[in-house]
């Protein structure tokens, strides 16, 4: 177990790159197998959870190689064999691998994913579609198995816009017969990204971005080889955003889409932020105490879920009362506990939080629970007075590329120790 001892106080100041997304990267190496061929990935981020999908791929067959932030997948000689407990429960997105190769083999057999605990997340979507789309699905001793001589189009509607299962039936029905139409499917960015690199390499999608998408399933020898380089990362962008705001700072995040900035923007900007933005980044530059907002978690365009830990933090030290409604994960909350460690005035009731903002923070010793959770403690730790340990940083590296080096960087003190 590593840790982060974090030396609050420091207003934060320059410029910061935002890295590749890593909600984009994961299912873009999925859909690698469906290409029976090479595919090169750039700008990928240095992550633990690509580290797993890379893993994930060799374990398949495919020959991957990864210098920097590309990666070049030969996926020639895949085979579907049964993807492991030990893989799988690494990382929730490894169940990305479920279409593309039902898709490109007619079967697959993958252990029930891992991931962060942060709600229920389950896979009835994913294999109701795959159903819709011809496949025999067995769920058994904690495996799903599913098979079909050839999957069909089919017209899919999801009964919720899970990311997710979006992506699962977007990549099967690349080599369906026919044409599927999915509706109610989410919109997200980086379900147009996932698009772009499907139709790169042959496959013929449109819709991602929108409501319904429609896929005009193709023949595995129509696909081929593809360059693609994977969008900037909205949730990291925001993460620095935010830290700009939370210690008064003046920051400039680069490698930016600043429309897929838009919902946090318009809550930083009530807060009484100072936000500029630029055709491909956005300076943020903190304006004193900020003033309480209610926020409430959506699908996009709504306010993100992954986005609502840095802003409680932020929040905690509001002028005035903020409400935060969560209505994507139900266990979304655990980072609450380790805040009011640090002081903060925080009261959960159901789903949602009522923040009375603080005058200070101090330092502790919290523990990372997820992802977010850590990477909001970390935005405290930055604002607090005194220092702060935050322990379970492995959390941390399944979504953020060098955080303690790129903090540091713009004035933060951030030291990385082993337990």
């Amino acid at each position: 177990m590593q840790k982060y001892m974090v030396v609050g106080g420091n207003r934060l100041k320059g410029i910061v790159r935002a890295s590749g997304s890593k909600n984009a990267t994961l299912p873009i190496l999925a859909a690698c197998i469906l290409n029976a061929g090479k595919s090169v990935i750039q700008e990928v981020p240095r992550l633990v959870d690509v580290s797993v999908m890379k893993d994930v791929l060799v374990h398949l067959g495919a020959r991957v190689r990864w210098e920097r932030n590309t990666i070049e997948v030969d996926s020639s000689n895949i085979q579907p064999v049964e993807v492991s407990e030990e893989l799988m429960r690494r990382m929730r997105a490894s169940n990305l691998v479920l279409g593309p190769l039902l898709g490109r083999f007619g079967r697959v057999k993958i252990s029930y994913p891992g991931g962060c605990q942060i709600g229920s997340r389950p896979m009835n979507l994913h294999l109701k579609g795959l159903q819709l789309l011809g496949a025999n699905i067995q769920e058994k001793y904690g495996y799903i198995t599913a098979e079909a001589d050839r999957l069909v189009g089919a017209d899919i509607h999801l009964d919720l816009p899970s990311v997710g299962a979006t992506e699962n039936l977007m990549m099967a029905a690349v080599l369906a017969d026919g044409v599927t139409t999915i509706r109610n499917v989410a919109k997200e960015p980086e379900l147009v990204d996932l698009q772009n690199y499907l139709n790169s390499i042959g496959g013929k999608v449109k819709g991602a971005g929108t409501d319904t998408i429609k896929i005009e399933g193709v023949r595995l020898e129509d696909l081929k080889p593809a360059f693609h380089t994977v969008i900037p990362d909205r949730i990291e962008a925001g993460t620095y955003m935010v830290a700009a705001a939370i210690t008064g700072g003046d920051v400039t995040v680069t490698n930016v889409i600043p429309e897929h900035m838009d919902p946090l923007l318009a809550k930083l900007r009530e807060a009484g932020v100072n936000i500029t933005v630029g055709d491909d980044y956005i300076r943020v530059q903190g304006n004193g105490r900020v003033k309480a907002v209610d926020i409430k978690t959506m699908p996009y365009p709504g306010f993100p879920t992954d986005m609502q830990p840095q802003m409680m933090a932020l929040l905690s030290l509001a002028e005035g009362t903020s409400v935060i409604t969560e209505t994507i994960f139900e266990n979304r909350f655990k980072h609450v506990g380790e805040l009011r460690r640090m002081g903060a005035d925080i009261k959960v009731e159901g789903q949602t939080a009522i923040i009375k903002g603080v005058d200070k923070l101090s330092g502790a010793c919290v523990e990372a629970s997820d992802l977010r959770a850590g990477a909001a403690l970390v935005l405290a730790a930055l604002a607090a007075e005194n220092g702060t340990i935050v322990e379970n940083v492995q959390h941390i590296d399944r979504g953020y590329e060098q955080l303690e080096m790129k903090f540091n960087a713009l004035g933060a003190i951030i030291i990385r120790a082993h337990n």
